[in-house]
């Protein structure tokens, strides 16, 4: 009996130099609203991909494709990551704190951060009462973690020493966790929501330059700011660019962990595949093509749904100006808004395969018409 031929698999997306960029823009911290050192890593990466790119007044990054092309196809991911900034400084030398986007206290106690004051950035953690102390007295309720109670520790003794430090109140505070590799083709580190779309839309940019791809309208590749407190960046850069397509990235969860509840959040798994979206401000048209093109080229897909807003950036793509034609392709994405955001390597490589191949399939002719 012949044997079966096994199938070939693709070449691997993501090169040497790929990883070095992702493992260094992962680690740059990029809090919300002071995003432009990672925006700088980011734009470095791109620039031999595109023929010009521009910055807006709050630092969203755009590489642009045909930049005298009529039509504008975008493909967006947002560069911010959550932090904290520091609220009142007490007499002893102890920091306070308020968030700057949804950043969970309660992954807070014993992390360490920097503070990013004037002299540059600091080192500190998040102090927390021994466990002895906690439960010596069997009277009183053992504290949890909330903003009002979690303060941050950088050595310093008195207001003073802490200000000679370079630290003042609005200081912006970032975990200190950095990127690493597990088994089996995972990835860990903070802010891969949303830095490796960042990454991944860089990556579309580098194939369509090395495979000399002519594309028949403009390709704005654009990094946002300032999603995480209400996708402002992508509200601003849409207003300017006004493109007629817009295609964006973005994390979603992965559902087989525990406590979360696959009826309520869908059946999503790192590692297999991307997972488009459908929802109101999903274009039906656009999503159906992604489909099609996901189906053509054996991408697997994980498909789920939005009741009101997506919650990302599409929202603000799809509602601006007379209305632009959006789709979300989200990455499946363990433990979100801690400091061991986990993804794996073939979603990765996936979705940038999918975003890529969507491009070359699209053209100012194709038919989005609902009607």
């Amino acid at each position: 009996m012949a044997k079966a031929k096994k199938e070939k698999k693709p070449e691997p997306i993501l090169t040497e130099k790929s990883h070095a960029f992702m493992r260094n823009y992962l680690n740059t911290p990029s809090p919300v609203g002071f995003e432009a050192e990672g925006q700088k890593v980011w734009l470095e990466y791109i620039k031999p991909f595109v023929d010009t790119h521009f910055v807006d007044p709050y630092g969203t990054a755009v590489g642009v494709v045909n930049p005298d092309a009529p039509f504008k196809v975008v493909i967006e991911a947002h560069a911010d990551e959550i932090s904290w900034f520091v609220n009142y400084i007490n007499p002893e030398g102890l920091l306070y704190l308020k968030r700057n986007g949804g950043v969970d206290h309660q992954i807070a106690p014993s992390q360490r951060v920097f503070i990013h004051g004037k002299k540059g950035p600091v080192k500190a953690v998040f102090g927390w009462p021994a466990i002895h102390t906690r439960l010596s007295n069997p009277d009183q309720k053992e504290p949890v973690a909330k903003v009002d109670n979690l303060f941050l520790d950088c050595g310093a003794r008195s207001k003073k020493e802490v200000e000679e430090l370079g630290i003042h109140v609005g200081a912006v505070v970032t975990y200190q966790d950095g990127f690493d590799e597990l088994a089996n083709g995972y990835y860990v580190a903070r802010a891969f929501d949303n830095r490796i779309g960042g990454v991944m839309i860089a990556e579309v940019a580098r194939l369509l330059k090395e495979n000399k791809k002519k594309l028949p309208y403009g390709l704005y590749v654009v990094n946002a700011v300032q999603e995480e407190i209400g996708l402002r960046g992508a509200e601003m850069i849409a207003r300017r660019i006004k493109p007629n397509i817009a295609i964006i990235t973005d994390v979603t969860h992965d559902t087989s962990t525990p406590m979360i509840s696959k009826a309520i959040e869908g059946d999503v798994v790192c590692g297999k595949g991307p997972s488009p979206t459908f929802g109101p401000a999903v274009h039906n048209k656009l999503l159906y093509l992604v489909q099609e093109v996901a189906e053509k080229t054996g991408i697997p897909l994980q498909m789920r749904t939005v009741s009101r807003s997506t919650g990302t950036d599409t929202d603000s793509f799809a509602y601006a100006n007379d209305g632009c034609p959006s789709v979300l392709i989200s990455i499946p994405l363990r433990y979100m808004h801690t400091t061991v955001e986990m993804l794996h390597k073939n979603d990765i490589e996936q979705t940038i395969r999918l975003m890529y191949e969507t491009l070359l399939t699209l053209s100012p002719k194709t038919n989005l018409s609902y009607l």
